[in-house]
């Protein structure tokens, strides 16, 4: 298959969408929400999207933005627009909406739960089952998972300034996993005093 899993630093990256359509606007507000600069080719694009500080140019200076983009996005219904944009696009990370296997970069369903972002890749298969997957998935992350996503970023930098061998470090993230107290603080909600019980149960560590 070739494909795999990635995250891009967007912010400052220049994207260059063309089509305006639901696709293209859902791909344009993606690429806005990690600080990328968009500019957007397609008629009727969203006064949403411009509020937002995506940039809308006519079709006639396709090629110019092409060479401005590092990732050119297809997200039209004309096939013979889409095959021509992507024979100029050249070296850019190039998308096919219409096309996957057509372009070498996949944006997938994607979602956020609290600091855990999902994405979800059917190889172009079912973009409806990504959906049911994804609600699937929704109902299995808990609040305590959260919470217990942020305890462990908090042992991890404690355990940084502590100690520098990996594996020791692990050994104690599994403690602090798996330490009923701080999971019953967790339940609650109760995340300083979790913190606190962390902080006690490092303190002879070396």
């Amino acid at each position: 298959m070739g494909w795999t899993p990635l995250f891009l630093q967007m912010k400052n990256k220049k994207v260059l969408i063309v089509g305006a359509g639901e696709v293209g606007d859902r791909r344009a507000r993606r690429f806005l929400g990690a600080e990328a600069n968009v500019i957007i080719i397609g008629k009727n694009v969203s006064g949403d999207l411009i509020e937002l500080g995506a940039i809308s140019k006519d079709q006639k200076e396709l090629l110019k933005w092409v060479e401005w983009s590092d990732i050119v996005v297809l997200a039209t219904n004309d096939q013979k627009l889409n095959d021509y944009v992507a024979s100029i696009a050249e070296d850019k990370l190039l998308n096919r909406a219409d096309y996957p296997d057509g372009g070498n970069l996949i944006v997938p369903s994607s979602f956020s739960i609290g600091d855990i972002q999902l994405s979800i890749f059917t190889s172009g298969k079912s973009p409806l089952m990504a959906k049911e997957l994804r609600k699937k998935i929704q109902k299995i992350i808990t609040p305590e998972d959260i919470l217990q996503l942020e305890i462990q970023d908090f042992t991890r930098n404690i355990l940084k300034e502590k100690i520098g061998d990996q594996k020791k470090r692990r050994t104690y993230l599994y403690e602090i996993l798996n330490d009923e107290i701080i999971r019953e603080y967790i339940k609650v909600g109760n995340i300083e005093d979790a913190k606190k019980r962390v902080k006690e149960r490092l303190e002879v560590c070396s």
